[in-house]
């Protein structure tokens, strides 16, 4: 493995690169700094892998691990091997026991009693109990969290309620440890997909000694108390996290002594330290398009479908996307089916927020592409070309393959809309602080399923989402929304998110769906059992590195 000092300095060089230096110079002094490592780490040669020690690439700092707070996929990628719930996913996304042992469900689908495991420690050797699920989820919910998540339990008797302030009374929440061991929740309608909800970082269970002893701190390594396969060894800010292995883990001890997750942003950077042996395994985030292109038939590669969609998001309280009209010339002007041949890694245009894997996805939900129709309807919106539209800023995190996506839309919408776009890119955590505090008129963002059904993508432009950053909301669109959630006729509910998908995709534009997004993995041959999934969750408790 590189030495700390060599991480550092080849951080320090991603940080300061400006375009005249060139990837070619870039790598060569990559190799330098990795020839280096092994010459002064390694005397006489160093071993390719580290037995029972599994390296990867997380790409970024993680925002945060409280699974209350945290939205995004790479601190739910470090939560999800840290964490378990009521229940957990197999391999095909479907929902099995975890610290619930089993589970009844009332006959008109509202009540929830979960029978909790005896044996499930936390790392500190406490059991875990129905009792701190109750504290997590009412923690989730309490208005003092902010959760952006909180919305996940909305269907829990109460929960919007109490969320939203207007109930102050905790017990009137329909979620009860009636025991140790017995966890209730009751609804106050039934949810087809609630049970995968219990499978999802944000339901997991939460400590409340800890949290009350550490406050903001409770998350750093050292005070961290989990319940999973892996405990939070230690936190490197900006470099590493560490993760060993839970010998008392009540499914057994992973397979691996260790996990170390690397903060490499750069994905050339991280592609050139798994082909040097310094990761075991790396997928999107280390992974540029002509890394690809040249590693397409080698056996450490595979590519998969994922149930995640890139898009273009307006912040409809701004203008000039205050106006429908706008946004709609800026959607019919962008040619989705530029995307998937830039990237070359086998996305597909989207024209449906709703992947088609899921039920209620259709082919004309989004605004067709016709830059003339595009000229037209801006006039309308009273700029006659669009040299009169102010220019405007794209934002969008600092990755290579985001990067080629946004310079294409911007290329486009000057071509087909004469608009001028100027790009704007952020590192990733200040780039989640910034949309979700005050999005900016235009910006490129992405949304992975945190479960396998359309609540998950139709719920996230409700108007008491915390995760809706356009901030376009519709009174029809919510009702609609909630009443597909309680429909148990799958015909019907499917016909319920088709209309809901068109009315947020064309009739509001209020997003422009882009593409429908691949994994693409290498893993070294000394590494078995890494289980991916169309979620895009890393499970990685499995794994072995002999």
């Amino acid at each position: 493995m590189l030495p700390l000092p060599y991480i550092y300095l080849l951080q320090i060089a991603i940080k300061i690169r400006t375009p005249l230096i060139s990837r070619r110079f870039f790598s060569i002094f990559l190799v330098l700094v990795c020839t280096a490592s092994m010459l002064t780490g390694c005397g006489q040669g160093r071993a390719r892998y580290t037995p029972d020690t599994l390296r990867v690439n997380i790409g970024n700092e993680p925002p945060g691990l409280d699974w209350h707070t945290a939205t995004d996929s790479t601190s739910f990628d470090v939560v999800s091997n840290i964490m378990v719930g009521l229940t957990q996913y197999t391999p095909d996304v479907k929902c099995k026991p975890s610290c619930a042992k089993s589970w009844d469900i009332s006959p008109d689908g509202r009540t929830y009693t979960f029978h909790l495991r005896d044996d499930v420690k936390w790392s500190d050797g406490k059991p875990v109990t129905a009792y701190d699920f109750e504290y997590a989820w009412t923690r989730l919910l309490s208005p003092e969290t902010a959760a952006s998540y909180a919305f996940f339990l909305y269907d829990v008797e109460n929960a919007k309620e109490w969320n939203a302030g207007k109930l102050k009374d905790a017990a009137r929440l329909g979620i009860k440890a009636v025991d140790a061991q017995t966890f209730r929740v009751t609804l106050k309608k039934p949810a087809a997909y609630f049970i995968y909800l219990t499978a999802f970082c944000a339901s997991f269970p939460m400590r409340r000694d800890v949290v009350q002893k550490y406050g903001n701190r409770w998350t750093e390594a050292g005070n961290m108390v989990t319940n999973g396969p892996f405990t939070l060894q230690k936190w490197q800010h900006e470099y590493k996290i560490e993760l060993a292995a839970n010998p008392d883990f009540f499914e057994g001890a992973p397979g691996v002594k260790l996990i170390r997750m690397f903060m490499v942003p750069e994905q050339s950077t991280a592609f050139a330290l798994y082909e040097n042996d310094e990761l075991d395994f790396i997928d999107n985030r280390s992974f540029a398009t002509p890394d690809v292109e040249r590693y397409r038939e080698s056996p450490e590669y595979k590519n998969f479908p994922l149930l995640r969609e890139s898009y273009l998001a307006f912040n409809v309280k701004k203008k000039p996307f205050d106006n429908v009209l706008v946004r709609r010339a800026f959607a019919m002007a962008i040619d989705k089916n530029v995307f998937p041949k830039i990237l070359r890694r086998g996305e597909r245009p989207a024209d449906s927020f709703i992947p088609p894997a899921l039920a209620g996805s259709a082919k004309d939900s989004g605004m067709p592409f016709d830059p003339d129709l595009a000229k037209r309807v801006l006039a309308q919106a009273g700029y006659k070309t669009g040299a009169e539209v102010p220019a405007i800023d794209l934002l969008y995190p600092n990755r290579e393959d985001v990067r080629l996506i946004v310079e294409a839309t911007q290329d486009q919408l000057k071509r087909n809309l004469g608009v001028r776009v100027n790009l704007v890119n952020q590192e990733w955590k200040v780039y989640l602080a910034t949309v979700r505090k005050d999005a900016p008129p235009l910006f490129r963002n992405s949304w992975g399923a945190d479960f396998p059904d359309p609540e998950t993508f139709m719920n996230l432009f409700t108007s008491y989402n915390g995760n809706n950053d356009t901030k376009w909301s519709s009174p029809a669109y919510d009702a609609l929304i909630e009443t597909a959630e309680a429909e148990r006729d799958p015909v019907k509910r499917a016909d319920m998110y088709r209309r809901a998908d068109r009315i947020m995709c064309r009739e509001a534009c209020a997003i422009v769906p882009a593409f429908l997004a691949t994994q693409n993995i290498m893993v070294k041959p000394w590494v078995k059992g890494i289980a991916m999934n169309p979620l895009d969750l890393q499970f990685f408790k499995t794994v072995t590195v002999k």
